[in-house]
């Protein structure tokens, strides 16, 4: 899938002309399966190997009695909406969705398709061309993410019957933080759990890998050292890393741990698990329903999950919600800086993390004891650097791109896939079959 370049990457081309397809780019998708969306974007491969966005937008309202359906182009203009106005089933919108960018491509192809997958469990360490065995191992990782995993594999199989030659790619959340040391991955947990694969994954690892890999364009001496990068958003998380390698995070076995999010513990002590399930007579259901969905920003402050909202309530339950948010990246971050022996870097990413110069600038004021010093202005108007010419450690907004790094992950391994269908349309048939024609 081709990838959109950000602002810095501007189009030279007329923008009206670069809406139309172009015959003989190759085109790439990435899909993204939420809760109650599908997400799309659509990249075209330019003349330099580029990968620019095309399209994107989703369908929204899967599984209720009102999707709508909405994609735009890369000035962000609307190209297409559709409202159907009553449930439609998801292998219906899958296919409304599939259908439109066949048509919307034309006379152009599809070339490849790539997913974003939260959890790649033990085994996916990297990006994975799909094929039956492929789907087979990931429907065993069922378990891990039960939210996640049963919608992203029914759009792989939508795509699987209806175009069984299609490339498809899954890229995992969870291969970024294969070089985590074993040590950290550990829990005092028995030996055969461990071996079950009960261990630290870490996640938002397609986020991480951009981000540090714009840093390295950005400032390649800088990100050689030791970075900790904090992606900020509904879902947060915190990754201390060495020369662009990951090697500690504040996400474990699943995407609850770590840092408060929107509608997310983070950390929680087992114990109050088990008082729960014993003392609240809350059944598993409840428990998993009321620690990813009604936790977090929006359990505290019992108003939003949504930060700009919290931020201007002036609530007393509001502000313990956003003191809380910011005291565990503190405390997180103190955490990060004893497993990489320090901090070099400091890198807003993500939702809140972009757009939020108020959490930016209190958990930096958390931080000044590291002589970290932002300027004001900068840190307001969302530069790229934001410390202040006296700051010990430099500090950077970085806009993440997920559907990038899938994009580009999509393109290699299209390509990969392409190259290996021709070599074996131009093998010549066994001697055998040679001699019986003869």
């Amino acid at each position: 899938m081709v990838i959109c370049l950000r602002q810095r990457h501007e189009r030279e081309k007329d923008p009206v002309m670069f809406s139309m397809p172009i015959p003989t780019q190759r085109y790439f998708a990435v899909i993204n399966a939420g809760s109650s969306s599908y997400k799309f974007s659509l990249f075209a491969e330019m003349d330099d190997a580029r990968l620019e966005r095309h399209t994107f937008g989703e369908i929204e309202g899967v599984g209720r009695d009102d999707p709508f359906f909405l994609a735009r182009d890369s000035d962000r203009r609307i190209v297409s909406q559709h409202s159907w106005g009553t449930r439609m089933t998801s292998q219906a919108l899958l296919e409304f969705l599939v259908d439109w960018i066949e048509v919307h491509l034309s006379p152009n192809r599809l070339n490849a398709v790539g997913h974003r997958v939260v959890h790649g469990g033990p085994d996916f360490v990297e990006p994975v061309l799909l094929t039956p065995d492929t789907l087979e191992r990931l429907r065993r990782l069922t378990p891990l993410t039960p939210l996640h995993h049963p919608r992203v594999l029914g759009v792989m199989d939508v795509l699987t019957a209806r175009y069984p030659d299609l490339c498809q790619i899954a890229c995992f959340d969870t291969s970024f933080h294969q070089t985590n040391p074993y040590l950290s991955r550990l829990y005092g947990l028995p030996g055969h759990l461990t071996e079950k694969g009960l261990v630290r994954y870490g996640f938002h690892g397609l986020s991480y890998e951009y981000v540090i890999g714009e840093l390295q364009q950005i400032d390649p001496v800088a990100a050689r050292g030791r970075t900790i990068i904090a992606h900020l958003g509904s879902g947060a998380s915190l990754c201390g890393l060495i020369d662009g390698k990951s090697i500690a995070s504040t996400m474990g076995f699943s995407t609850l741990d770590g840092l408060v999010m929107g509608t997310r513990t983070g950390a929680l002590d087992p114990g109050v698990i088990l008082y729960l399930l014993r003392y609240e007579n809350m059944s598993v259901e409840e428990l998993e329903t009321m620690l990813y969905k009604e936790s977090g920003l929006l359990g505290v402050s019992g108003i939003s999950a949504d930060m700009r909202d919290l931020l201007t309530t002036g609530n007393p339950a509001s502000r313990t919600a956003l003191d809380l948010f910011v005291y565990r990246v503190i405390r997180e971050t103190g955490s990060l800086m004893a497993a990489i022996g320090g901090v070099d870097n400091l890198v807003f990413t993500a939702g809140i993390g972009e757009r939020s110069p108020e959490i930016r600038a209190a958990i930096c004021k958390g931080l000044d004891w590291l002589g970290i010093r932002i300027d004001e202005d900068a840190n307001q108007h969302g530069h790229l650097s934001i410390h202040a010419p006296d700051s010990k450690i430099p500090v950077w907004i970085i806009p993440t791109f997920e559907e990038l790094m899938i994009a580009r992950h999509g393109a290699r391994l299209s390509a990969a896939f392409e190259a290996a269908k021709r070599a074996q349309a131009t093998e010549p048939p066994p001697a055998e079959t040679i001699a019986g024609e003869q």
